[in-house]
């Protein structure tokens, strides 16, 4: 053969049905998505005392729903507390349903070099917000949710795109934990209640 590299690349007898697996899963997705689920009710949708805080996850890649890009969940945060603090490549779109209270941002620089590396910058940013707004936390913003009320909690539903997962790019650093954070917390219809009344920390 005229091919120089003939020795290096007709080496090796290895076989696999690679792409033949890409046709398969391609063929096999309506069926598969049809046992996916698309509505869910209240009593499917997980707790999670998280190093984030209190959280009622909607939409999260382990639910088997037919979401494939976003996952979702809703905050509650008690009176007077706040959210853990975290940073993360995903933009983040965050709807406040009920309450009032303000945001922390600190922007970040980014350098890539044989890793990401975050560099914060000095500044950080305060923006207040209540029940109607929508928060928007710009890509790789260190950032933490605050609730101004003594006495009420703030619900606010928060959404990212998964996709930067998907394609090797997780980076999601929990810098603080929420005050009510404990692994040990099992949730229960009487303890969240608590929570949200701001009778437990």
């Amino acid at each position: 053969m005229a091919w120089d590299e003939t020795s290096v690349w007709l080496n090796g007898a290895a076989n696999e049905r690679l792409y033949q697996r890409l046709l398969d899963d391609a063929q096999d997705a309506p069926s598969r998505n049809s046992r996916r689920k698309k509505i869910l009710k209240p009593g499917e949708l997980p707790w999670e005392m998280s190093r984030q805080g209190l959280l009622k996850h909607l939409i999260n890649e382990n639910m088997n729903t037919r979401m494939e890009t976003v996952d979702a969940y809703m905050q509650i945060i008690p009176p007077g507390s706040r959210s853990g603090r975290h940073r993360h490549l995903a933009e983040e779109c965050i709807y406040v349903i009920e309450g009032k209270g303000y945001d922390i941002h600190q922007d970040c620089d980014v350098e890539v070099v044989d890793a990401f590396e975050w560099v914060p910058q000095e500044e950080k940013k305060r923006y207040e917000w209540e029940a109607g707004d929508v928060i928007y936390i710009p890509p790789n913003t260190i950032h933490q949710h605050f609730n101004l009320d003594p006495d009420r909690p703030a619900r606010l539903i928060a959404a990212t795109n998964r996709i930067f997962k998907q394609i090797g790019l997780n980076t999601l650093d929990q810098l603080d934990d929420a005050p009510e954070y404990d692994p040990r917390v099992v949730l229960t219809d009487e303890i969240i209640r608590d929570y949200v009344r701001g009778n437990r920390r």
